[in-house]
């Protein structure tokens, strides 16, 4: 079997995974493999999807496509536990959220 369909194969599998669960479920399994990184998430205005990223210190950079409106998910992020806000750059237009720390 090639890279490539086994990437595809893995793809494909990953997808099938994260579509058999609701997008809290989706959300909260990829935010508890590395609950103290930095996500941001992006998405057309008014698309029922959205792309959120984790930019992890030791994981690296990981991005999934959620099937979720980026109000949903803004608000789904505040429920976990995080404070979302634009970045400082005006000319940027996504979404970051940092975990608020619990005392």
């Amino acid at each position: 079997m090639s890279l490539a369909q086994k990437l595809q194969s893995k793809l494909s599998h990953d997808s099938q995974d994260a579509s058999s669960k609701p997008p809290e479920q989706v959300l909260k399994d990829f935010i508890a493999e590395d609950p103290n990184s930095v996500y941001t998430f992006d998405g057309e205005r008014d698309a029922p999807k959205a792309e959120l990223c984790r930019e992890g210190k030791e994981k690296g950079r990981k991005c999934i496509q959620m099937q979720m409106y980026s109000t949903k998910l803004f608000q789904a992020m505040q429920n976990q536990g995080f404070f979302c806000a634009l970045p400082m750059d005006p000319t940027r237009t996504h979404m970051e959220c940092k975990r608020i720390p619990k005392n």
